[in-house]
């Protein structure tokens, strides 16, 4: 038999009181135990067993009805170049104008495969036909043509036409070989004239060129220099470039231009 210790029994006398009295009082000082949150579970997905199928158009967009037209730029007008009245010639780009006695009501210009057709219709007829694009102040042109009528008809060349179509420099060469330098100035003004045996006559191709620089005018007839020239009173300094086709005093007078090249002077 055990012996009975009162000092252990007044201890646990003492801690079951203190319990109670702690719990009355609703738990002294005691800190109250601390809140404990959880942090949020994302959901898993399970990869799908199988691949969505594909589309052509994206759900949000309708599927186009047809193919959407091909669309061409327009096409541009050039400065410098070799205008040879093709398919790609634009008409937009040239203006012509008539002076003489005749009357163009049978004048015919029509781009024929790879050249303009220049069909007068009448006597004494001086068509002007000018590149409306650009003005040039120095610039060479040489202009490529056939006749396929009478021997009896003029080309010419143009540079410096003023805005008003009343001042201009022009190399005109008659088909028997006599040439003209002009400065038109509201009337026909000689600058000088002479004649060539360069000139291929009857139905044949020629080519005419006519370099304006400066005050100096430089004309060529199928490669062979004619003359240079030097201008010291109508200087006329900048405008538009082109060619003439005239009749005198017979008729048909037919010209094919094959080409007409817009360059620099050398």
């Amino acid at each position: 038999m055990k012996a009975f210790r009162p000092v252990l029994f007044l201890t646990l006398i003492l801690l079951v009181v203190g319990l109670a009295c702690s719990a009355l009082a609703g738990g002294g000082d005691t800190p109250p135990p601390p809140v404990v949150t959880e942090e949020p579970v994302q959901p898993v997905n399970d990869p799908p067993t199988t691949a969505p199928e594909p589309t052509d158009v994206p759900p949000t967009q309708a599927p186009p009805t047809q193919a959407a037209p091909a669309v061409e730029a327009p096409p541009e007008a050039q400065d410098f170049y070799v205008e040879e009245f093709e398919g790609d010639y634009d008409p937009e780009n040239w203006q012509y104008f008539t002076l003489g006695d005749g009357d163009d009501d049978n004048l015919v210009i029509e781009q024929q495969d790879d050249h303009l057709l220049f069909d007068l219709g009448s006597e004494d007829l001086y068509v002007y036909f000018m590149y409306a694009a650009y003005t040039y102040e120095n610039v060479s042109l040489t202009l490529n043509a056939e006749n396929r009528g009478r021997n009896n008809n003029n080309v010419s060349l143009i540079c410096r036409m003023n805005d008003e179509g009343t001042q201009w420099y022009e190399f005109s060469v008659e088909s028997g070989g006599v040439w003209y330098l002009y400065a038109f100035d509201e009337k026909y003004n000689i600058l000088d004239n002479g004649g060539t045996n360069s000139l291929n006559q009857g139905r044949a191709v020629n080519e005419y060129r006519l370099d304006c620089s400066g005050d100096e005018i430089t004309m060529y007839v199928n490669g062979d220099k004619i003359k240079t020239v030097q201008d010291t009173r109508y200087l006329f300094d900048d405008g538009f470039v082109g060619f003439n086709i005239s009749s005198l005093n017979v008729l048909p007078i037919t010209v094919e231009v094959n080409s007409f090249e817009i360059g620099f002077p050398e």
